[in-house]
């Protein structure tokens, strides 16, 4: 019988990562490729989760269809580690036991109310306002080069005097742990909005470290360590120009930016595993790394092509 030690060396990591994962309860099946790729799907089998990774770094957003199945299910978005450069995600969701570590990935990364690793909500009268669940989905593009897809949240309210809706496009290549997102806000109102950008502060338990650089751009998010689960990294990248504020409330980070409805505007996310792929080890070389990438907050231009 294989030790976990080997079954990682299997699934790519080197003895020494392997020394540190932990042990694996049950292999996944094989993949379909070993080759590195990018990939979205639709987990319809499990309240219509929303996975996409690359050859990094993997991710999760909710379903409409969740809402009554785990309240106060929400819009945050879930991290995952992984330490293989293939599609894990659906293989891992689909045993039913996706926190556990089975020699390609784990999800011990809690979103709860929070806004996890990028999610968004608007700031108004000293509090968040935040969507449900995404009620609609297009995807764009199914690797393997890149996950490329849509997603629609329904309107929610904002205190008693205003309804906003969104559009916001998720974009994943190869190559990089950040996925970029172009949101477009919509509102029964005319004049601007506050949007609050946040990484959540509980989302591995209490304690991590995050690093702010407005002239950047950055917040960067360093977690407490969970027992043999490791560390994960989480970042947030804005147009610099944009930020009004960096500051906190109850369960997140947040950095604010001014927004006009109907204009949409760029951001990026992104999240790595200590134990994973990109071999962070320290939070100066995960800092190191989100300040280094290279950002193109360009909208894009109305009517542009999709998919391509």
């Amino acid at each position: 019988m294989r030790n976990w030690v080997a079954m990682a060396v299997i699934a790519g990591a080197s003895v020494s990562a392997a020394a540190q994962l932990p042990p694996v309860t049950a292999p996944l099946p094989p993949p379909p490729s070993r080759a590195p790729a990018a990939a979205v799907s639709l987990a319809d089998y499990r309240y219509d989760d929303l996975l996409w990774e690359n050859d990094r770094t993997a991710h999760r957003i909710y379903g409409h269809a969740l809402e009554a199945a785990e309240p106060p299910s929400g819009s945050g978005i879930d991290a995952w580690g992984k330490n293989v450069a293939w599609p894990f995600a659906e293989r891992q969701l689909r045993t039913g036991d996706q926190h556990g570590y089975h020699g390609e990935g784990i999800d011990f990364y809690n979103v709860g109310t929070g806004r996890g690793d990028g999610g968004l909500g608007i700031w108004f009268d000293n509090k968040l306002w935040t969507s449900r669940n995404f009620v609609r989905h297009r995807i764009l593009k199914n690797g393997p080069s890149a996950a490329d897809f849509e997603v629609d949240y329904a309107p929610w309210p904002v205190d008693v005097g205003r309804k906003v809706w969104e559009t916001r496009r998720f974009t994943l290549p190869l190559g990089t742990h950040f996925t970029r997102q172009v949101s477009t806000l919509s509102s029964d109102k005319p004049g601007p909005l506050m949007v609050g950008i946040g990484i959540g502060k509980r989302t591995t338990g209490p304690g991590g470290e995050l690093t702010v650089d407005r002239a950047r751009g950055v917040l960067s998010w360093w977690g407490p360590v969970d027992g043999a689960h490791g560390v994960m990294a989480t970042a947030i990248r804005v147009d610099p120009r944009m930020i009004v504020e960096v500051r906190d409330d109850a369960d997140n980070h947040l950095v604010l930016l001014k927004v006009m409805p109907g204009k949409p505007f760029v951001f990026y996310t992104g999240a790595a595993w200590n134990k994973g792929e990109g071999g962070f080890t320290t939070r100066a070389a995960w800092d190191a790394y989100v300040a280094s990438e290279r950002m193109d907050f360009t909208p894009p231009a109305a009517g542009a092509a999709k998919g391509k």
